[in-house]
């Protein structure tokens, strides 16, 4: 979130609703933060003096600092692009973790619902062991 915002910002002073509306334009719809995503991070970033939030039109119009300009300028070569090109070729398949995390929650919901004792257990224990499984991922010890 706070990659895509600074970017956002060092293009052009944006409101909070005009950040999740873009970040979802440019990621086609993959990626459609939320006000409890996007709001903390403008304040968190204002905190650290990277940018500043005025009132316009009954809304806080968020800009770049200097500061937060020389730090984009600074190490936004290293970052990662949090807006990957929605046009795929056909050898690459859209990967959309969040629906995949959406279906996983439903099926344990309604194995939490409808379920025996045994088959929540059985439940419970596969969602530990890949909950630690994506950990490794993330750790390189795959």
């Amino acid at each position: 979130m706070r990659t895509a915002v600074l970017l956002l910002l060092a293009e052009e002073p944006m409101h909070g609703y005009q950040l999740m509306q873009t970040i979802a334009e440019r990621t086609g719809g993959r990626w459609s933060p939320s006000p409890g995503a996007v709001y903390p991070t403008l304040s968190q970033l204002e905190d650290e003096g990277l940018v500043a939030s005025e009132k316009e039109g009954g809304r806080k119009l968020a800009t770049l600092t200097e500061a937060g300009r020389a730090h984009v300028e600074e190490h936004s070569a290293s970052w990662p692009d949090p807006f990957p090109s929605a046009a795929q070729s056909a050898d690459e398949q859209v990967i959309d973790l969040r629906e995949l995390g959406h279906g996983l929650l439903g099926a344990a919901r309604e194995v939490a619902r409808t379920g025996t004792d045994e088959q929540v257990r059985e439940t419970a224990q596969l969602l530990e062991e890949t909950r630690r499984g994506i950990y490794r991922i993330l750790a390189g010890e795959k």
